[in-house]
């Protein structure tokens, strides 16, 4: 039995700066996966400040339940089943559509969702920023079902 993820974007930015901001590049909206399949997550980081110093990222999956993922409003408050833990190392990519930089992660779509359920895919962004270190941990999230 097959069971299909669809991917629908969504931007949330829960950084008041852009300046050290990241979001998710891909997968596209729309994209369909499997559940228990390996994706490629991009994670763009667009406008970096030479103040910044990256420290790490985290990528989950959250089940909406029956309600949309947009009504449930701490989504980004919440990471959910953790699938990457790790250093954040992004860089230009020469030849590559995006003037951003980003870091590409290969992780696996957990298969115990259930049919007809949401799922947010959510990253969490850790970073060291200025002289006097203050830290900021934006992040981005993508809506996905199946």
């Amino acid at each position: 039995m097959q069971f299909f993820l669809t991917l629908a974007a969504l931007a949330l930015s829960v950084s008041s700066s852009l300046a050290q901001s990241i979001m998710i590049g891909a997968p596209a909206e729309w994209t369909s996966v499997q559940p228990g399949e390996s994706i490629t997550v991009r994670v763009d980081r667009p406008g970096f400040q030479s103040s910044a110093e990256e420290v790490a990222v985290a990528i989950g999956f959250w089940p909406c339940g029956s309600s949309p993922c947009s009504n449930v409003g701490y989504l980004d408050e919440v990471l959910g089943n953790v699938v990457y833990n790790g250093p954040y190392d992004p860089e230009y990519h020469t030849g590559q559509p995006t003037s951003a930089q980003y870091q590409n992660f290969t992780v696996t779509v957990p298969s115990a969702f259930q049919p007809g359920q949401q799922i947010s895919l959510n990253v969490a962004h850790f970073t060291l920023i200025g002289v006097r270190t203050a830290i900021a941990i934006p992040g981005d999230a993508v809506w996905i079902y199946h």
